[in-house]
């Protein structure tokens, strides 16, 4: 073998192992979010993903690997503390020279308050073929983040328990702004912009990316529209209050939560409450969730003529990945017709 091939062969070596060193370490915390980062790097790298998405986001505990994938980062994306408290710790003791950017904290998006209560009220979310109002900031970062203040709850439930308002595992507001592609779409943004800051190189596909996915979800919102219509008007009830950011973009709206929050079981009072809106309203359609007790919504169905399918908000059985997102969107879509 000759010292020239040998040469030629080292000197490609080392170039590829540089190119692969100055590609951002980046780690995600949820799949959700995970497949997001993934859409935006896709021919650049990928991300390490924290937390499996069959785990619940308030009660996981970090591994060794998550430890070392939060020390080796270079650039951190996560939903915020009202939906992971324990990671900020982790964040500040084993990412201490990583970017980290709070998702819930980004310009440009509405925060929901939580709904308090087991009952909600049907709201006037607008004719849904306007949703493309949005686009006027798509194509940039910045906007003020509005705070939504107002209390969605009626006059009955002040009588609610207060074990079901200590229930909130988060903060202030509903961290589940992932299920509204209107705000992944400027998530999409601001996670391209992040990394082309830290990997200016690679700054052109990482916005090339960003636009294609948001061009995706687009085409995803008039499908998920298309699959809605038919039961635009039905009432149904989820397992847990998660899914505000998917009812205001998509124009529907749930009837009540058998749980106010995904780390507590509800009390008798409260599941006696949705059944009886189940019983007097003849609610269809009673969700429920993968990862959560199914036994809470057979004892609110059991005797009635509603029926019951599962959905999932964080893509439990679905491959992580770029393609994660828009399924996720999707199947939730499918499922809740399908219950009806």
């Amino acid at each position: 073998m000759s010292n020239k091939f040998l040469s030629t062969t080292s000197a490609f070596l080392l170039s590829t192992s540089m190119l692969v060193a100055d590609v951002p370490k980046v780690t995600v915390d949820i799949a959700p979010v995970h497949s997001l980062v993934s859409r935006v790097m896709e021919g650049v790298g990928k991300p390490d993903l924290i937390m499996p998405a069959g785990a619940s986001p308030h009660e996981y505990q970090l591994k060794p690997s998550n430890a070392k994938s939060l020390e080796d980062a270079d650039v951190v994306f996560w939903i915020g503390e009202d939906l992971t408290p324990w990671l900020e710790n982790g964040l500040e003791s084993l990412a201490k020279n990583a970017s980290k950017t709070s998702l819930l904290g980004v310009d440009g998006i509405e925060l929901l308050s939580f709904r308090e209560g087991a009952l909600f009220e049907a709201h006037d979310h607008g004719d849904h073929d306007d949703h493309d109002d949005h686009d006027d900031h798509d194509d940039h970062d910045h906007g003020k983040k509005k705070h939504d203040d107002h209390d969605d709850h009626d006059d009955h439930d002040d009588h609610d328990d207060h074990d079901d308002h200590e229930g909130h595992a988060h903060g202030e507001h509903d961290p589940h702004a992932w299920l509204s592609p209107k705000i992944a779409k400027v998530w999409l943004n601001s996670i391209a912009a992040k990394l082309s800051e830290v990997d200016p190189d690679n700054a052109a596909t990482y916005f090339s990316n960003a636009k294609s996915a948001r061009d995706n979800i687009d085409a995803l919102m008039s499908e998920v529209n298309s699959i809605l219509d038919p039961i635009r008007e039905k009432k149904f009830v989820v397992f847990h209050d998660a899914y505000q950011y998917f009812e205001k973009d998509f124009g529907i709206s749930a009837s009540g939560a058998i749980s106010l929050g995904d780390a507590s079981d509800p009390s008798p009072a409260r599941l006696a409450e949705i059944r009886k809106r189940v019983v007097d309203e003849a609610v269809e359609c009673v969700l429920a969730e993968p990862q959560y007790k199914q036994g809470l919504v057979k004892a609110v169905v059991e005797g009635t003529n509603a029926n019951t399918a599962v959905i999932d908000p964080l893509g439990v059985k679905l491959e992580t990945g770029p393609s994660l997102y828009e399924n996720l969107i999707r199947n939730l879509a499918i499922n809740l017709a399908k219950c009806f």
